[in-house]
């Protein structure tokens, strides 16, 4: 596989969309590192899930904190020699936030926020991928994770709005938008391969990939 002129890939999406299993291959297509949300030590994660309300500050909290610590693990002169491709960037934590909790709640948060976030690493690729409600309700009862599966159509629904509001004003770094609604990146090849060339193919602004479903596959 050919070199990228990338040092730093993100991708993002809504809960179910597929963004570590794509990073995963990407690392391993491009020997490259990754940089892993881990949701499983995230202590109040199932009871929030459960009681939105009750757990909602806590758990947007113990995200922030993880999620600065790994981005804090790339080291400035790793990423002029070393790939690391992550599946979060920081300011999805404030998209999470923003539905999550009450105002006195994200008044609090922001300050964190603010205080947390003042250096960190801009990606040198975002790679969006987009999908309907019921593709990504589908596609978390297939991965079977217990507590993903207490989460309200309503909460996905706003998360995945969020997420294309964020995403249609991001102009921060080169951006590639994907509408994984039809494609299957854990099965097919051939859509993968796509996917990879058009990625090889982006250095600048910001693209769209409108993908139809490879037949026979």
């Amino acid at each position: 596989m050919n070199n990228l002129p990338h040092r730093y890939i993100v991708v993002e999406g809504p809960i179910g969309v597929g963004k570590t299993h794509l990073v995963k291959r990407l690392a391993e297509s491009f020997m490259g590192g990754t940089i892993l949300e881990q949701p499983e030590q995230n202590p109040f994660l199932e009871k929030f899930y459960l009681q939105p309300k009750q757990s909602a500050l806590p758990t947007q909290l113990s995200f922030l904190m993880q999620r600065v610590k790994l981005s804090k693990s790339l080291h400035q002169e790793d990423l002029f020699t070393d790939l690391q491709i992550a599946d979060f960037m920081v300011e999805k934590d404030r998209l999470f936030a923003q539905i999550s909790l009450d105002d006195d709640e994200l008044a609090l948060y922001n300050m964190v926020y603010d205080n947390l976030t003042m250096h960190h690493r801009t990606p040198d690729l975002v790679i969006y991928l987009q999908a309907s409600l019921p593709v990504l309700k589908n596609r978390i009862a297939a991965r079977g994770i217990r507590y993903e599966q207490y989460v309200e159509d309503a909460y996905l629904k706003r998360l995945a709005d969020s997420y294309a509001d964020f995403f249609h004003y991001y102009d921060t770094s080169p951006l590639l938008i994907v509408n994984a609604e039809q494609i299957d990146l854990v099965n097919s090849e051939q859509d993968y391969q796509q996917l990879l060339e058009q990625i090889c193919n982006l250095q600048t602004g910001r693209h769209y990939y409108n993908p139809l479903p490879v037949r026979g596959k």
